[in-house]
């Protein structure tokens, strides 16, 4: 079973949920492609100097994107771990009439 269909099966092939299955496809390959990439380029004689590559950061900007679309279909298939109530929403039910 492809990842892609792994995937669909999890979100019960949901239409609306399809475009965002291919987006977490894509960017799984990119990061996986940039992960390898070096991260760091140093001086070479002063080695106190040190910058980021561009892979350095496509990854850091593919990873918020990815990590957003993870919630995003956490939410909508039921599975998000932070569905329990806040303690203020808790307060807010037991001291707030609800006429």
């Amino acid at each position: 079973m492809s990842r892609k269909e792994e995937l669909l099966k999890l979100i019960d092939y949901d239409i609306a949920l399809v475009p965002l299955i291919d987006e977490v496809v894509y960017l799984e390959g990119q990061l996986d492609y940039l992960r390898d990439l070096p991260k760091i380029k140093v001086h070479p004689t002063d080695t106190s100097k040190q910058k980021l590559t561009p892979a350095a950061k496509l990854y850091k900007e593919m990873l918020q994107q990815y990590t957003n679309i993870i919630r995003i279909l956490l939410r909508a298939t039921g599975t998000d771990e932070n569905e329990e109530e806040s303690p203020l929403r808790k307060w807010m039910k037991e001291h707030v009439n609800t006429e």
